[in-house]
């Protein structure tokens, strides 16, 4: 595949210069997308350490709960690829405002939820509502700035696409336990205000073009919701149901295969599609969606395994979690300004094969955890992955952006954050998966040794005995197995989560080595002032 196969379009005008450029104005109105694309990322995780706080407090069952995440994150996967037409419909601040505005109702609609019911339904609406805010800051990074300032707002945004879903479970319990987790919805309100203000008044980045409300496309609409939202249930729910024993994730799989088809289908017949699939004819923006897939996998496969293995094993509270984590967001901080001068100074695909190794050495680090491990024990791991993943993601934005024409980057900026998202839903299912099966295993064979009457199990489960039935325990023998079961759990538990430590590094090794398909990205050069 080539870039000349790419349709002819009329391409906008050439983007500014740095001297035609009002910086003030930009920078600005840019930051005040930032921040909101932070608070709709930021919302995804920031639920996770409250959750028995929230199901008191709707009075919701186990399995009910688990929805208040996922019914955020099905509706969101259709907005975002969604969001690249509307903002070349209606023009990108338009967008973002009814988005935001959208988002702030929802969360106060949330926070005030007194069922689970009406929770769910308002976790929905503000997912598919507040989904435009993230895919749009990417298009204007790549449209509205100079060629050579773009690394530099693509290292803005790997900060808050790495910084948001690591720093949310800590800010969530900390905000529950001061206040209390009404507040996890509230707190968007004033954040929501100044998000408002800044990009009406400075966020005046492009004009929308009215002339593609004709022949909108409606089918291609509703398959596509259809495609995405059952996929994403299925990756969601898929192994806490068994995968395929059940019927209602197998029928949804064949739903999505077969919608997915139609989908693509469509898009590629279709004169005005709603997600224009031509940008993959680009073997840059191919290999780029690809490997944005593999780090939002490692990203959130991460930040999904270390608090399971904290708060399973070591049986650490929400804040201990917190305090353990904030190295991978400390190490990703400080790598982003360093990546941006790698990837500036050399040709992106070096450091992203460098920030993949790198990511995946931090993960094999932890194939060999043990019950005892801590904060210091994975402090180098969560150090190596942050910066791993930080160089690998900015370089990976330059590689798929790059090359592409300028009348495709809203669309594919939307395309692009899909695939992070949908990588991540694959990685965590994966993973879990992994963490269930593996367990299993474990335990069969550990007991399958207990059971051939081993020595040194023998004598532990005499010793254990003896001191049940000193503490004047009715049943010592029950007792003495009973506590070696859990032991034995455990150990399993232990040597599960370090397979699924060590399936997260291959998978960045070989994205390390796909990464160098890629063609070679010119970056622009360095302008002689950095002043702005």
């Amino acid at each position: 595949m080539t870039d000349a196969a790419l349709p002819a379009q009329s391409a906008p005008p050439a983007a500014k210069s740095a001297a035609e450029i009002d910086w003030t104005k930009l920078l600005l109105g840019f930051g005040a997308m930032v921040i909101g694309q932070f608070m709709a990322i930021l919302d995804i995780q920031i639920v996770a350490a409250s959750l028995p706080q929230i199901q008191a407090g709707v009075g919701a069952s186990a399995d009910q709960v688990s929805w208040i995440q996922t019914a955020y994150l099905i509706p969101e996967v259709v907005m975002i690829p969604l969001s690249g037409y509307l903002s070349r419909l209606w023009g990108t601040q338009r967008v973002y405002l009814i988005s935001c505005t959208g988002f702030m109702v929802m969360s106060v609609l949330t926070g005030l939820s007194s069922s689970i019911d009406m929770m769910i339904l308002t976790r929905a609406l503000q997912g598919f509502i507040g989904g435009a805010m993230i895919p749009t800051v990417f298009a204007v990074a790549f449209t509205a700035f100079p060629p050579e300032r773009r690394i530099t707002a693509s290292v803005i945004m790997g900060l808050i696409v790495t910084l948001a879903p690591t720093v949310g479970p800590t800010l969530g319990g900390h905000l529950t336990e001061w206040l209390s987790w009404r507040w996890l919805f509230f707190i968007n309100v004033p954040t929501g205000l100044v998000v408002l203000f800044g990009v009406a008044r400075w966020g005046q980045f492009d004009k929308g073009d009215p002339s593609l409300a004709k022949g909108f496309d409606w089918f291609g609409l509703a398959v596509m919701a259809t495609f995405l939202m059952s996929m994403q249930f299925v990756l969601e729910e898929g192994s806490k149901d068994g995968w395929f024993e059940d019927s209602g994730i197998l029928g949804l799989t064949v739903l999505a295969c077969v919608t997915g088809a139609v989908f693509i289908w469509r898009s590629l017949s279709y004169r005005n599609p709603i997600v224009e699939l031509r940008a993959f004819a680009n073997r840059n923006f191919s290999v780029g969606v690809a490997m944005t897939a593999v780090s939002g996998a490692s990203l959130f496969g991460g930040t999904f395994l270390l608090p399971q293995f904290l708060g399973r094993v070591r049986h650490y509270s929400a804040s201990e979690v917190g305090t353990t984590m904030v190295v991978s967001g400390l190490s990703m901080f400080a790598t982003g300004p360093i990546a941006g001068r790698l990837v500036r100074q050399m040709d992106p695909r070096i450091p992203m094969c460098i920030g993949f190794t790198l990511a995946g050495f931090g993960m094999y680090m932890a194939h060999g955890v043990t019950k005892d491990w801590g904060f210091w024990e994975f402090a180098g791991v969560q150090a190596c992955r942050g910066v791993g993943v930080m160089i690998a993601m900015i370089a990976t934005q330059q590689v798929t952006m790059s090359t592409l024409p300028p009348h495709m980057v809203k669309n594919a900026s939307g395309l692009v954050n899909l695939a992070r998202n949908t990588g991540g839903a694959i990685g965590l299912a994966l993973l879990a998966t992994t963490i269930t099966n593996q367990t299993a295993l474990y335990y069969m064979g550990l007991s399958d040794e207990l059971g051939q009457g081993d020595a040194r199990i023998a004598g532990m489960m005499a010793g254990l005995a003896a001191r049940m039935q000193q503490l004047g325990v009715s049943d010592p023998d029950g007792a003495a197995r009973k506590a070696i079961g859990g032991m034995l759990n455990q150990q399993a538990t232990v040597l599960a989560f370090g397979d699924s430590f060590t399936l997260l590094a291959y998978g960045c090794f070989a994205a390390a080595v796909v990464s160098l398909l890629a063609k070679p990205a010119k970056n622009a050069p360095p302008p002689l002032s950095d002043a702005h």
